[in-house]
């Protein structure tokens, strides 16, 4: 019988790049293991947690906010925020994270480009908030939209049926325009996650509850604004914050900083590595010339 690369040369040395691929990549997290500077950081240190981006999934940000307060070599955390906001219930998990460790150990926030809505949400439960002058940040409030798509429909002379088992099941529906009585029903809960917003946001920062309804009407304001209405403490960037962490906590300049959370790579980049994920790209950016050529351009945009 033939050998197999004699069979399938095609097949085998795929399996060959595969196979040197993972070896590499295995090699790789090994050296990067040794190299992490977490991994062989000893004595008393300072948490540094970022939450950066839409806030969609909280787990990671979660489980590490965990770490940094069962820690007992951790004497404070700054927490780095630069999100435009995200999903309710993850914003609500952050905060009750936060908040749960500024009752052991000091939180300084430290606001960069924005921490608003979800982001601020984040923020409000810290010991002391520090804001860049220019830091875009508040914006309490809830927002939800739906595009319907009836009128396009009836333009192509399609019908959509919706069955539902009660009246209000199909509210939000992309084929179907809104009831009275859906638009009511969904502003209800828009409204009973908006008084969830205020409460907290009052709550943490120990604010009257209708002063903090007054500013949560959606506005946006700079961090100098939200200085002066008592929604942030002090005025500075990311080095100031750590500085005032480190008097907080009664720390040396030269304290080791606990840096999280990792950032957890999809499950191809992790087997196959930066290497094959890099030859993929090479052949999708041919075959987009490709398409150019053939007059045809296909674009993904925000």
């Amino acid at each position: 019988m033939a050998k197999f690369s004699e069979q399938h040369p095609l097949l085998f040395g795929i399996l060959l790049i595969i196979l040197a691929v993972a070896l590499f990549t295995g090699a790789m997290a090994f050296f990067r293991g040794l190299g992490n500077k977490n991994s062989t950081l000893t004595g008393d240190k300072i948490g540094l947690c970022k939450i950066e981006g839409m806030i969609t999934d909280a787990r990671e940000v979660v489980e590490f906010l965990q770490e940094l307060r069962t820690d007992e070599s951790v004497k404070g955390v700054l927490l780095r925020i630069d999100s435009p906001g995200g999903s309710v219930a993850p914003s609500q998990e952050l905060y009750q994270a936060v908040q749960e460790l500024a009752k052991v150990k000091p939180v300084v926030v430290s606001m960069g480009t924005v921490a608003a809505s979800g982001g601020y949400y984040a923020a409000a439960p810290a010991t002391l908030i520090v804001a860049n002058p220019g830091s875009i940040t508040g914006s309490i409030g809830v927002r939800a939209e739906y595009v319907n798509i009836q009128g396009l429909l009836d333009k192509l002379g399609l019908k959509s049926d919706l069955l539902v088992t009660g009246k209000l099941k199909g509210a939000g529906s992309p084929t179907q325009p809104l009831t009275k009585e859906q638009r009511a029903y969904l502003m209800a809960l828009i409204f009973d996650l908006h008084q969830q917003f205020v409460t907290d946001i009052a709550t943490a920062r120990g604010m009257d509850e209708a002063a903090v309804a007054k500013l949560a009407d959606g506005r946006a304001m700079t961090g100098r604004q939200a200085l002066e209405l008592k929604l942030v403490d002090k005025l500075g960037g990311q080095e100031m914050a750590m500085a005032t962490l480190r008097d907080m906590v009664k720390a040396e300049a030269n304290i080791p900083v606990l840096e999280g959370p990792e950032k957890k790579l999809p499950l191809l980049p992790r087997l196959l590595g930066a290497t094959l994920s890099a030859a993929l790209q090479a052949l999708g950016e041919d075959a987009a010339r490709a398409r150019q050529a053939d007059g045809l351009t296909l674009q993904y945009r925000q």
